[in-house]
C-alpha cells in the first residue's frame, strides 16, 4: 500500500452537483457551499477520506467550467501543436490563462495535471449538448483518467440512457450512477469499485476503503438501533400511579410528554449518529392515550417472570397467595404469598407484583403506553433510520417519512411488548435498575432485520 494518498479531482460544470457529491462522500454536510446560484464554488479546497486515522484518498472540489468553447478558441488561436494536446495544456497553465479571462478554467485544469483521475459531475436531468462534449474534450487534454458520475439519477426527469449513449461516442464507457441527494450505499460501492479500473496501481487502497465504508455502515446500523431499542424498552416499561378517583388527565400528560421527550431524543441520537443537523427531522405528535393496563395476572409474561425469578413451583405457590389475598380484599396482602412461597421469595414477588395489585384493590390504578402507541414509536424510529440510511448529506429537505402503521416485524413487537412486564428496565420511572442487556440484545437483532430487509429487497 502507498503512503501517498489517491488524488481524485472533481470536476464539472457549474451547478451539477460537485460540493453535493464531496458532501455525501465526505459524511460532512458543511463541507462547501450549496447553492442554486451559478459559480458558488470559486476556488479549489481539499478534504480527505481517512481510514484508522491514515488518508487514503484525497479529493479536490473545483470551479465550474464556464467558457469551454472560449477555451477551445483560444487553443486553437494560440499556435500550441495539437498533436500534443497535454502540451497545450501545460503552456496555457504557464502563461497568463488568456490574459485572465479563463482563470476559474486554469484552476480546474490545474489541478486534475497535478491529480491521479478525475470524477466529471453531470446532471443527469439536463440533456447533453455541446458544450458537454467540449468540456470532455478539454478535461481529456489533461491526459488524466476521466470516470463521469451521473448526478440526480433517482429524479423522474433523469436522462441517464440518453447520457450513457453519449459518453459511449466520445469513448467514455465506464461511469457510475450516483444521486448526492437519494443516497445507495451500493452505487457509492461500485463507485470506488470502478475507479480500480483506471487506478489499477491503488487496488489495495481502494479495496481497504471500500471495506471500511462496509464496516461502519454496519456500526451505524447497530448505534441506530440500539438507541431505538432502548426508546421503545423505557417507553413500554414506564408506568405511573394515578388514583381512580382522582383526575388522571394530568398523570396521563406527565406520561405522554416523557414519552414524547424520549423520542426526541432518540431523533437526535440518530441525526447524530449519521452527521445531519437536528433539526433535520421534528416527529409530529403521537397519538398517545391514557391508556390503563390492569396488570392481568394471566399475562403469559408476569407468569413466566414469576417463574425464572422463582421456579414454577414456588412461581405458582406465590400466584394462589396474591389470589388469597386479592380475596381478602387487600387487608392481609402478603399473608398469602408467605404461606405459598416462603420469606425470601415472597418479598422479590410482592416487590414486582404484589404492590400493584394492592394499588387496584386500594383504589389505584398504573397507567402505561398501550400497544398502538408502541407501535407507532416502533415504526416511526425504524422509518427513520430507513430515510437517513438513503439520504444524501447534499439533501437540504427536512427528512420526511410517510404515513406508518403497524409493527416493523412480529419479533419486534414481542420484544417490545415483553418489556412492558418490567418497569424496572425503563429509566423512565426513575428508580428501576436500568435497561437489561438481555432485553435490549434481541430488540437490537430485531429491529436491524427490520430495517435492513426491506432495503435488501429494494436494491435486488
Amino acid at each position: 500500500m502507498s503512503e501517498s494518498p489517491i488524488e481524485i479531482v472533481v470536476v464539472g460544470h457549474t451547478n451539477t452537483g460537485k460540493t453535493s457529491l464531496l458532501r455525501t462522500l465526505t459524511r460532512d454536510a458543511g463541507f462547501g457551499e450549496v447553492s442554486d446560484r451559478p459559480s458558488t464554488t470559486r476556488d479549489v479546497s481539499r478534504v480527505e477520506l481517512l481510514v484508522d486515522g491514515q488518508a487514503l484518498i484525497r479529493l479536490y472540489d473545483t470551479p465550474g467550467l464556464e467558457d469551454p468553447f472560449g477555451l477551445a478558441q483560444w487553443f486553437a488561436d494560440d499556435g500550441v501543436p495539437r498533436a500534443d494536446p497535454v502540451a497545450a495544456v501545460d503552456a496555457f497553465l504557464a502563461g497568463d490563462h488568456g490574459s485572465g479571462r479563463f482563470e476559474q478554467e486554469a484552476k480546474v485544469l490545474r489541478q486534475l495535471r497535478r491529480s491521479d483521475a478525475a470524477l466529471v459531475v453531470i446532471d443527469a436531468r439536463e440533456p447533453m449538448l455541446p458544450r458537454h462534449r467540449e468540456e470532455l474534450r478539454l478535461l481529456a487534454q489533461c491526459g488524466r483518467p476521466l470516470m463521469p458520475v451521473l448526478n440526480f439519477v433517482a429524479d423522474p426527469a433523469a436522462r441517464t440512457p440518453e447520457w450513457r449513449e453519449g459518453l459511449a461516442r466520445v469513448g467514455l464507457h465506464v461511469l457510475a450512477d450516483f444521486d448526492t441527494v437519494v443516497f445507495d450505499h451500493h452505487a457509492e460501492r461500485l463507485l470506488f469499485e470502478k475507479l480500480m479500473l483506471p487506478l489499477e496501481a491503488r487496488t489495495v487502497e481502494l479495496r481497504s476503503f471500500i471495506a471500511s465504508r462496509e464496516a461502519h455502515r454496519a456500526q451505524l446500523i447497530d448505534a441506530s438501533c440500539r438507541a431505538i431499542a432502548e426508546l421503545l424498552i423505557d417507553a413500554a416499561g414506564l408506568q405511573l400511579r394515578t388514583s381512580a378517583e382522582g383526575d388522571a388527565a394530568e398523570q396521563a400528560d406527565q406520561m405522554q410528554q416523557l414519552v414524547r421527550m424520549a423520542e426526541q431524543q432518540c431523533v437526535n441520537s440518530l441525526l447524530a449518529l449519521f452527521r445531519f443537523e437536528l433539526s433535520a427531522f421534528a416527529p409530529p405528535k403521537l397519538p398517545l392515550d391514557s391508556g390503563r393496563w390492569e396488570l392481568d395476572p394471566f399475562d403469559p409474561e408476569a407468569l413466566r417472570v414469576l417463574g425464572i425469578r422463582t421456579g414454577s413451583a414456588v412461581a405458582a405457590g406465590a400466584v394462589a397467595g396474591l389470589s388469597i389475598d386479592a380475596m381478602l380484599g387487600g387487608a392481609s396482602l402478603g399473608a398469602g404469598a408467605l404461606i405459598g412461597a416462603g420469606a425470601g421469595t415472597a418479598w422479590s414477588l410482592y416487590q414486582s407484583w404484589g404492590r400493584r395489585w394492592a394499588d387496584n384493590l386500594r383504589g389505584f390504578r398504573t397507567l402505561a403506553s398501550e400497544e398502538p402507541t408502541l407501535a407507532v414509536l416502533a415504526a416511526r424510529q425504524t422509518a427513520l433510520l430507513r430515510a437517513l440510511l438513503r439520504r444524501g448529506h447534499a439533501a437540504t429537505q427536512s427528512v420526511t417519512i410517510g404515513a406508518i402503521s403497524g409493527w416493523p416485524s412480529a419479533s419486534v413487537r414481542e420484544a417490545v411488548l415483553r418489556a412492558r412486564s418490567h418497569p424496572e428496565w425503563s429509566s423512565l420511572n426513575g428508580i428501576g435498575l436500568g435497561r437489561a442487556e438481555v432485553a435490549v440484545t434481541p430488540l437490537v437483532a430485531a429491529l436491524r432485520d427490520a430495517v435492513e430487509s426491506p432495503m435488501t429487497k429494494e436494491s435486488e
